[in-house]
C-alpha cells in the first residue's frame, strides 16, 4: 500500500519515532507500564493548567465519543438535566448520546457557520432552572469554526451549573486554562493535537464531581467513577488496556514538549492553516466560515458550482501524489475539508496546493 500523508483531524499523521514506540509489546500489570500511565495523567493535567489536588485525569479505552459518552453517562444523574450547545455533527453527537442514555435533555442549536452566543445560553438557563449541565464543543470540525467556550464558561459558572466541553480536536493544538476558565470536565483523545495514534480518550474533571457520580454511570465499561477509582491507586486500567497507543502517546507527549509545547504547536498549526486558505483562495476556493471565526484545525472550502469534476475525482489525483484530504461534512453547501494538523509543516501545504493546481488546470 502507497504512503500518504493525513490533511484530517484526526488520526493524523505521527512521527515515526512515534510509531516506532508499538513495535514493543508490555504486560498490563508491569509497574513500568502503569508509571507511564502515571506519567501520561500528569502531563495532561499540566496541559490543561490544572490543580492535580482539585482535578484529575482519567484515560478511559475507545475512541473520543466513548470519552463523551462516558462523561455524559456517568454525571449527569436521573434527576439532572443536560443542556446541549451544538453548531455541528459533534454537538449533535451528544444529543444522540443523551437520548441513548435517557439522559434528560434540551438542545440550543445554532447554524453550521456560526458561534453559539453566550447570551443566548444565559437566557436558556434563566428560563430553565432545572438545567445542571452544560454541554458544548471546542473545535467543530464539522466546519472548522472555533467557538467560544471561555465566553459560554464563564455564563455557566455565574449561573451555578456545570460545564463539559468536547476539546477534542483542539486540547494541545490551543491552549486552554481549564481551571481558570471554569470548566469541570474536558475530553479529548490521543489521536488528536498531541499527535498520538487512535486508542484511547481522556477525561479530565473535577475530583469532588467525579466522586459524586459514584453509581450514576448506565454503562459499565464506560462509568467514569470506577475508572478514576482503579486508576486512582497505582496506574492499572480497569479492562484491557491499548498498551501500544498508550506508550506510543508517552512518547509523542514528549515530542510535543521538544516542539515547544501548545505554543509552539499552535503557531504550527495556525501558520498551516492560514497558508492554507490564502493558496486555496488563488485557485478559486473559497471558505464556508468567516475568517473570523476559523480555527487552526481544519478548513471546510466550499465545493466549485460548475466543476466538470467530483470530489471523489480530486481527492484521488491527490492521494496518488501523497496527501489524504477530507470530504464535506456540513448539510446546506457542497464542500470539503482539509486539514493541517499532525506531522504536517509549510512545505506539506506548498506542495498539496501544488498539486491541486495541477488538478485544476488538467481538468
Amino acid at each position: 500500500m502507497k504512503n500518504y500523508k493525513l490533511l484530517t483531524p484526526g488520526p493524523l499523521t505521527t512521527t515515526e519515532t512515534v510509531r516506532k514506540e508499538m513495535m514493543f509489546d508490555h504486560c498490563t500489570w508491569d509497574d513500568d507500564y502503569k508509571k507511564i500511565t502515571q506519567k501520561i495523567q500528569s502531563e495532561l493535567l499540566d496541559l490543561a493548567h490544572a490543580d492535580k489536588e482539585k482535578y484529575a485525569c482519567v484515560l478511559m479505552q475507545g475512541s473520543g465519543t466513548f470519552g463523551v459518552e462516558s462523561v455524559l453517562s456517568s454525571v449527569i444523574k436521573d434527576s439532572d438535566k443536560l443542556l446541549i450547545v451544538a453548531n455541528g455533527s459533534y454537538g449533535k453527537r451528544m444529543a444522540d448520546i443523551a437520548e441513548h442514555n435517557k439522559i434528560n435533555h434540551i438542545m440550543y442549536l445554532e447554524d453550521y457557520n456560526k458561534i453559539p452566543d453566550s447570551k443566548k445560553v444565559a437566557e436558556i438557563l434563566d428560563e430553565n432552572p432545572d438545567i445542571t449541565h452544560v454541554s458544548m464543543v471546542h473545535s467543530e470540525t464539522t466546519s472548522g469554526i472555533l467557538n467560544d467556550i471561555e465566553a459560554v464558561a464563564k455564563v455557566v459558572k455565574e449561573k451555578g451549573r456545570i460545564f463539559i466541553t468536547d476539546a477534542m480536536s483542539s486540547f494541545g493544538g490551543v491552549d486552554i486554562p481549564v481551571e481558570e476558565w471554569g470548566i469541570d470536565f474536558i475530553i479529548s483523545s490521543a489521536n488528536k493535537c498531541i499527535q498520538g495514534v487512535p486508542g484511547f480518550s481522556f477525561i479530565i474533571g473535577r475530583r469532588d464531581l467525579i466522586e459524586n457520580s459514584k453509581g450514576t454511570a448506565r454503562s459499565l465499561s464506560l462509568d467514569l467513577y470506577d475508572q478514576y477509582k482503579t486508576m486512582e491507586i497505582d496506574g492499572k486500567w480497569r479492562f484491557t488496556s491499548p498498551t501500544h497507543t498508550v506508550i506510543a502517546f508517552a512518547k509523542a507527549i514528549d515530542e510535543m514538549k521538544e516542539e515547544g509545547g501548545i505554543p509552539a504547536r499552535n503557531k504550527r498549526y495556525t501558520e498551516n492553516n492560514r497558508l492554507l486558505i490564502s493558496k486555496m483562495a488563488e485557485m478559486g476556493f473559497d471558505t464556508y466560515i468567516d475568517h473570523s471565526v476559523q480555527g487552526p484545525i481544519i478548513t471546510t472550502f466550499l465545493f466549485p458550482e460548475n466543476a466538470n469534476y467530483t470530489f471523489a475525482d480530486m481527492y484521488s489525483y491527490i492521494k496518488e501524489r501523497g496527501y489524504a484530504i477530507y470530504p464535506g461534512k456540513v448539510t446546506d453547501a457542497n464542500t470539503f475539508r482539509i486539514g493541517n494538523i499532525g506531522e504536517i509543516y509549510t512545505e506539506d501545504i506548498e506542495k498539496l496546493c501544488q498539486i491541486i493546481d495541477e488538478f485544476l488546470k488538467e481538468n
